[in-house]
């Protein structure tokens, strides 16, 4: 079956993104073929597309998270039938296209009042914000927080959902704009990074003690600052290097500066085994069917403009989710 599809044959900037015509093979075992409806965009993509992460050859589909109709499956899926409704995260790329063939082990059916754009704009981003407040640091109610990216699309469904468990939520922002975005979707405090220091605004607002938990999926231009901002045996929480990749870090600093902790955390260990994908996906959509999370969407934009996506990604012109529509 032929479709459209954006590859890429090289690594490079946006202009190496393509709009072609590919053949898409039959699902084999354990497979679907799912016709997409919605396909989100991540900063992801972005780092495949620079080769900051390798993809397993070229040419390559880009794309991680996508949500759509199952057209036919595979021998042996047990799961899923044509007809139903799916989201997915991926584990390697090929979302930006208008249908795809993954494992029935990527996939989560949709309840029925879960539409179709929020779901390709939360698989990889909701899902994120759930095993960050849920697994890697379990939020409880009266901590305060820091989140980097505050108004971004991992950032305001996670301030969300940590003001929904109680915590009191910092959180960073590049414009005015943007810091009332934030307030708006759970943060108490929002700083403006480009107008004031963001380390002695937090300290100031915690009595000088500093944060339980940053979550930091900047990277470079935040890591020294974050550390700065946490409590004693506090937790930076490192899930994204938008800025760049953080340099070389001697552990007896974290020693020097309170006994900190620092990890790097990942969606794909988080989400690895099928049983907990579902449950983690099943708590996302319980938050955001119930009103303590709301999935924003700051555009949609036709598939064959998916390079211009990746562009106001990349320059921080865009607040919450932006989905493709193939």
């Amino acid at each position: 079956m032929s479709i459209r599809a954006i590859r890429i044959h090289q690594t490079g900037g946006p202009e190496m993104m393509r709009l072609e015509h590919i053949e898409l093979p039959a699902p084999g075992p354990g497979e679907l073929q799912v016709r997409h409806t919605a396909i989100g965009v991540n900063f992801t993509d972005i780092h495949h597309r620079t080769g900051r992460y390798p993809v397993p050859q070229f040419p390559v589909v880009l794309g991680m998270e996508g949500a759509g109709v199952v057209e036919a499956v595979g021998p042996g899926v047990t799961l899923f039938r044509p007809g139903d409704r799916v989201a997915y995260n991926g584990r390697t790329p090929g979302a930006y296209a208008e249908a795809r063939v993954l494992p029935q082990d990527w996939a989560v059916r949709l309840p029925d009042d879960i539409a179709d754009v929020p779901a390709a704009a939360m698989m990889l981003k909701g899902l994120t914000a759930q095993y960050l407040v849920r697994r890697t640091h379990r939020i409880e109610p009266g901590e305060t927080i820091l989140v980097h990216a505050a108004a971004g699309g991992v950032g305001l469904i996670l301030c969300q959902w940590a003001k929904h468990l109680g915590a009191r939520v910092i959180g960073t922002v590049g414009t005015e704009c943007k810091a009332q975005i934030a307030l708006a979707h759970g943060c108490d405090h929002a700083i403006v990074y480009t107008q004031e220091p963001f380390a002695e605004r937090v300290r100031a607002l915690t009595d000088g003690e500093g944060v339980a938990v940053v979550y930091d999926s900047v990277g470079r231009d935040t890591f020294d600052g974050s550390l700065a901002s946490l409590r004693p045996c506090g937790l930076l929480v490192s899930f994204g290097t938008a800025s760049g990749p953080i340099p070389p870090l001697d552990l007896f600093r974290l020693n020097r500066m309170g006994s900190l902790f620092v990890t790097s955390a990942s969606l794909y260990t988080h989400t690895a085994n099928p049983a907990t994908l579902r449950e983690s996906a099943a708590e996302l959509f319980a938050v955001v069917r119930a009103g303590h999370v709301r999935i924003e969407i700051d555009r949609t934009m036709p598939l064959e403009e998916a390079a211009q996506a990746q562009r106001l990604l990349e320059e921080r012109q865009t607040s919450g989710s932006v989905v493709l529509l193939p």
